[in-house]
């Protein structure tokens, strides 16, 4: 048996995943995308957002498709490269929150941006996977309803849940 095979056949502690896409947008641009309400507002957070992704402060986000409104905890922000947030999770999860992490890298010399999107702490159970999984499929909406906002002013979630 390989390495590989071998830390495949690893028992997990916990479940995560990471999703990510190439937006046709400088990291600068893209990162804004992300971070300002305003513009998360016209493709992600059908309800609104309000908060700037930044350390410490208060932000919170809705969607007109899954009501009601959304704490977010942004634990860290460097400019154009990374954001880090935390949300309530349910009673699958490892911890009382879920950690997302947000990385913005340069590609092309810096025309485009490859976004990575990270979600931890899931326990290893049926409803762990089932959270986790549902996670999984709305951090890669996100990812092309913000490529197609970016990059064509398309609004791709609109009646998408609903």
């Amino acid at each position: 048996m390989n390495d590989e095979q071998n830390t495949k056949d690893e028992q997990l502690d916990e479940l995560s995943f990471t999703v990510t896409g190439y937006i046709s947008k400088t990291p600068h641009e893209t990162f804004e995308a992300v971070a300002d309400p305003e513009q998360l507002s016209k493709y992600f957070t059908t309800g609104g957002a309000r908060g700037r992704l930044a350390a410490g402060a208060e932000v919170t986000w809705e969607f007109a498709d899954f009501p009601g409104r959304f704490p977010v905890e942004v634990i860290e922000s460097i400019q154009d490269e990374k954001i880090v947030i935390e949300g309530e999770a349910t009673e699958h999860a490892t911890a009382a929150s879920t950690r997302t992490t947000f990385e913005f890298s340069p590609v092309d010399d810096g025309t485009r941006t490859l976004v990575t999107v990270t979600e931890q702490s899931w326990r290893t159970t049926v409803g762990g996977a089932e959270d986790a999984f549902g996670n999984c499929m709305g951090w890669t909406g996100m990812l092309a309803a913000l490529k197609a906002w970016v990059e064509y002013g398309i609004d791709l979630r609109e009646g998408f849940y609903k």
